[in-house]
């Protein structure tokens, strides 16, 4: 009964917005976007590639639970926009309810008489033939703008419950898929990574560029492989996460830093993917970073993914792309270590964490905006 009577208000929703965007085209989306996904999570526990399922399941709960945000900001702020509008006209509505009271059918005839005679009765039955409609048309649009206000109410009512409900599923995709990524074992691996010497270069290098440098030193029995054609796609690679471009490379941050990447906006516990098939070159925490993820997806270009809550993989892995790197802080209780994370996003209503993106060629940095397809807007 709930979901047919949050389907009810979906389809008359539209009818009763008028805001520049269609909040009720988005909010349509979020909902089926949140029952695939649901529908998902519950398909993912029997099937045969559950890491790859669970992806999917968390990129659809991410994308749904973004689209019910945008439609319950929009429906607020039309929301209030009736409000004001009709405390704004009390005084003429007031007085527009009293014309009506007067006009009607049930007075007797003599309640429109004229001190002034018939002819005076006369003209001002005319009057009143031409101010009927104009009355009738703004009564139906005060009554259109009181309905309006109640569909809008009763659309958030049901549309935060929703809210809530994905929010409490999204959180458990991810922890099952904590669990999955520590349970996988069938990922190739194109080198082993000597344990002793990338701790020696983690504590001696002071920098990104001098880390970067010294990576090949830690290798071990490194293997062949056929690296993946990256020509065609430089420019339109997807970004690693869901976010907003907060800022540009090279642009300073408050402190006057100026850093050679870009820096996404992302909500708490949102999902990093790997954005082609690469290698994970190096994976752990680095300088002030936090946790770092280093994918090589040719020999010498070398993406820096820096921010992470929860990274997945080891360096040496070869993976495929769209493969879970980790996931972004700011979850109650998530650690800043490989683990799991099993606390609730809460309202989720803020961008809270920080993605910070690097683009190496050569070792000579290159703007990641160049390389990956960036919407400002998130």
């Amino acid at each position: 009964m709930r979901r047919l009577r949050f389907a009810l208000i979906l389809a008359i929703w539209p009818a009763a917005l008028t805001a520049q965007d269609d909040p009720g085209a988005l909010a349509r989306q979020a909902a089926v976007a949140l029952s695939d996904a649901s529908a998902q999570l519950d398909a993912a526990d029997s099937a045969r590639d559950r890491v790859r399922a669970l992806t999917r399941t968390i990129q659809a709960y991410e994308a749904g639970l973004s689209a019910m945000r945008g439609g319950l900001r929009q429906a607020a702020i039309r929301e209030d926009q009736l409000r004001r509008q009709l405390g704004a006209r009390d005084a003429e509505i007031a007085r527009l309810l009293a014309v009506l009271q007067t006009m009607s059918p049930g007075e007797a005839p003599t309640a429109f008489l004229h001190p002034q005679g018939p002819e005076g009765t006369a003209r001002a039955g005319m009057l009143l033939a031409e101010l009927t409609p104009a009355l009738n048309q703004r009564a139906a649009n005060l009554r259109r703008d009181l309905e309006d206000v109640e569909t809008l109410r009763l659309l958030q009512e049901d549309a935060a419950n929703r809210l809530r409900t994905g929010l409490a599923e999204v959180q458990t995709a991810r922890s099952a898929l904590n669990q999955a990524m520590a349970e996988r074992t069938d990922l190739p691996t194109r080198f082993t990574a000597d344990p002793i010497r990338t701790a020696l270069l983690v504590a001696s290098a002071e920098t990104l560029d001098a880390f970067s440098s010294g990576l090949a030193e830690i290798v071990v029995d490194e293997a062949a492989w056929t690296p993946p054609r990256l020509e065609d796609r430089i420019g339109t690679l997807t970004l690693p996460a869901r976010g907003v471009l907060l800022r540009a490379a090279g642009e300073a941050d408050a402190a006057g830093i100026a850093r050679p990447g870009l820096l996404l906006a992302t909500r708490p516990g949102a999902l990093v993917t790997a954005p082609t098939e690469a290698t994970l070159r190096y994976v752990g925490p680095l300088l002030d970073f936090g946790n770092v993820v280093m994918l090589e997806p040719r020999p010498g270009t070398l993406f820096v993914f820096a921010g992470l809550g929860v990274t997945y993989g080891q360096a040496g892995d070869i993976i495929a792309e769209g493969t879970p790197l980790g996931l972004m802080g700011g979850l109650p209780g998530a650690q800043t270590e490989n683990a799991a994370s099993t606390g609730g996003e809460g309202a989720g209503g803020t961008r809270s964490e920080t993605l910070y993106i690097e683009v190496r060629q050569d070792n000579t940095t290159e703007d990641p905006a160049g390389w990956f397809s960036i919407d400002k807007d998130g």
